[in-house]
């Protein structure tokens, strides 16, 4: 690890991290609504070339800048280096790559500083509706500027849930979800950055997710006042070897133990 002395200051870290996202942005949107090459990845996972472009400049913009930080990102092959880095930039450059390859705006540049395993500071851009989401450890969460926080709404009948509405259908559940006005997007954390903002009440997943899905999203999330743990209660830890999180549960407090209640129980895949 490195002596905290030793790094740049927060502040600066915050502004590297700020114009390199717009940038990243601005990138995004030259290959948004066109024709773009795309190709299928390992784990049937679609990629396209402008997730590795804007991957490219992200990474020339902040790990080339910050030579002393680890790097993980979505589509990097992975450096066991990061492990012995006490700060590491955590990357996903398009989280929502479906959405984004089919024209829908439903997708987000995502971008954490992990510190000895936590979030410092992220941000999440969507360039194509122009929400750029952030967080500081202790700073509050903003959208465009603007202090968010999220809905204070207790029950999961008729809440606001971003999620995949087929989970609730699935018929292993020993009693049937209430009504919910389900949410789809593509993008897990675009998802959890709507529970920051008030604009859905929760999201639940109970499929693995990795660090670059949620290391942004979680930080602003609980910047928001929100709760993130996975189904069954447990932080999130990053930057460890296996770099991957069983399930995901993002609400405000009251709708957070909620659900809680209902899925602590469940067996899922490690």
């Amino acid at each position: 690890m490195q002596a905290p002395d030793t790094l740049p200051t927060r502040a600066e870290d915050r502004d590297l991290m700020v114009n390199a996202v717009r940038e990243a942005g601005a990138l995004a949107l030259t290959f948004y609504q066109t024709e773009l090459k795309k190709w299928m990845k390992l784990g049937d996972s679609i990629v396209t070339e402008a997730d590795i472009a804007v991957n490219d400049l992200l990474e020339k913009r902040l790990a080339a800048t910050r030579p002393d930080y680890g790097w993980l990102s979505e589509e990097t092959e992975d450096d066991p280096a990061r492990l012995k880095r006490s700060r590491v930039w955590v990357v996903d450059p398009i989280d929502g790559t479906r959405a984004f390859a089919k024209g829908k705006p439903h997708f987000v540049l995502s971008v954490a500083l992990v510190e000895d395993g936590e979030p410092v500071m992220g941000v999440l851009f969507n360039p194509a509706t122009d929400e750029f989401f952030e967080a500081g450890v202790g700073r509050g969460a903003t959208l465009n500027g603007v202090a968010i926080s999220v809905s204070d709404h207790a029950e999961i009948e008729g809440c606001r849930m971003a999620a995949h509405g087929a989970m609730f259908r699935h018929p292993a559940w020993p009693e049937p979800w209430p009504e919910m006005d389900i949410i789809e997007r593509n993008s897990v954390a675009y998802r959890i950055a709507l529970v920051a903002c008030g604009a859905a009440d929760a999201a639940l997943a109970l499929s693995a997710k990795n660090d670059w899905d949620l290391a942004a999203a979680d930080l602003i999330l609980r910047e928001a006042g929100g709760r993130f743990t996975t189904h069954d209660g447990k932080p999130f830890v990053y930057n460890r070897e296996l770099p991957r999180h069983r399930s995901l549960i993002a609400a405000g407090p009251r709708l957070y133990e909620a659900l809680y209640r209902r899925v602590a129980q469940l067996t899922l895949p490690s």
